[in-house]
């Protein structure tokens, strides 16, 4: 019988183990991740990126009049190619001065997910997305991601700068 009750409390800390794979979490800078690694962030529909990591991305990786072209719109989610490489731009609301919702978030996450599907993209690094400048409750948006990427290959690595370093990253990158 005892060994009856270890059965179950096994199988739970390998099931826990193996939903806890989709979502690895790393401290350091989202640009130090493996170069063959696609990237994701939140942009809105007016591709400004004036202001937090996005301002660092529109650095890294140029490109706003080819994302402009490309027309996506809230709920959406928009890709350059660069050096072999996926960057996504996940659009969560129509202008930078405005908040996403949860739901915005969501559509441009599933609209991530069919492209990555198609080009065989198994691997997405990205900052805790939409909780920076947007407010957003991580708790709520690791749940979306889980629910998003449940029955894919897809593992997410979520970068989080040290907090004496993002408190000073988010002051050189803000707009003024």
């Amino acid at each position: 019988m005892s060994s009856e009750l270890k059965k179950p409390v096994n199988t739970d800390n390998l099931k826990a183990a193996e939903d806890s794979g989709r979502l690895n979490y790393v401290t350091g800078s989202l640009f130090s991740c493996p170069k063959d690694e696609a990237l994701a962030h939140c942009i809105s529909e007016d591709c400004r990126m004036g202001a937090g990591i996005a301002v660092m991305f529109k650095k890294e990786f140029k490109g706003v009049e080819e994302l402009k072209e490309q027309k996506k719109l809230t709920g959406e989610c928009a890709v350059l190619e660069r050096d072999g490489r996926f960057v996504y731009y996940l659009i969560t609301k129509k202008k930078a001065s405005q908040k996403p919702t949860y739901d915005s978030l969501r559509q441009s996450l599933e609209d991530m997910k069919s492209h990555c599907a198609a080009n065989s993209v198994t691997r997405i690094s990205m900052p805790r997305i939409g909780c920076g400048l947007d407010q957003l409750q991580w708790s709520r948006v690791s749940e979306i991601l889980e629910q998003v990427f449940k029955h894919t290959n897809i593992s997410i690595t979520v970068y989080s700068l040290p907090e004496k370093a993002e408190t000073t990253a988010m002051k050189e990158n803000k707009c003024r």
